[in-house]
């Protein structure tokens, strides 16, 4: 009777543990398409684009944003490496993977910057302007809500 009583209790925790395992890379992909949706209404929304500015500017702001992604990622990757292999990692390895962090700045100011000269071409100065701050915002917004959410997570317990 047991042993019955074990298995059901079991199959019944199992769906949780399911729950709370890692996302997998497409339900990241998911999040990443519906956070960069959200961003792109945003920005269209803090800039005040017009229909016609917003189906130049998007698709070559995605396309900035995919580019700073990858030199981020690659930033992150080396730091990851270094962080499994804990006192294993050789000087070397650490140095490399600190020189990364630090030169994904520059890489982002170029990255952007080659992009700059498209946006001019369809912004108006004073969107330029507001684009960066709407960038800014967005990200404390984002910022806001999480800590909101780990917040309540944590009252709840």
């Amino acid at each position: 009777m047991k042993k019955y009583i074990l298995i059901i209790i079991a199959f019944l925790l199992l769906p949780i543990a399911l729950l709370a395992q890692k996302p997998t890379q497409r339900e990241r992909d998911s999040w990443m398409k519906e956070m960069q949706q959200v961003k792109n209404e945003y920005i269209a929304r803090k800039l005040q684009l017009t229909d016609e500015q917003k189906a130049k500017f998007l698709p070559v702001y995605n396309r900035m944003e995919a580019e700073v992604r990858v030199a981020a990622e690659q930033a992150m990757q080396l730091e990851r490496q270094v962080r499994r292999k804990g006192e294993k990692a050789s000087d070397l390895e650490r140095e490399k993977a600190a020189e990364a962090q630090f030169e994904l700045k520059g890489k982002e100011g170029a990255i952007e910057m080659k992009y700059f000269k498209d946006f001019k071409s369809i912004l108006t100065s004073k969107q330029l302007i507001k684009l960066k701050k709407a960038e800014r915002d967005f990200s404390k917004e984002l910022m806001k809500k999480h800590q909101e959410r780990q917040k309540n997570r944590k009252c709840r317990k």
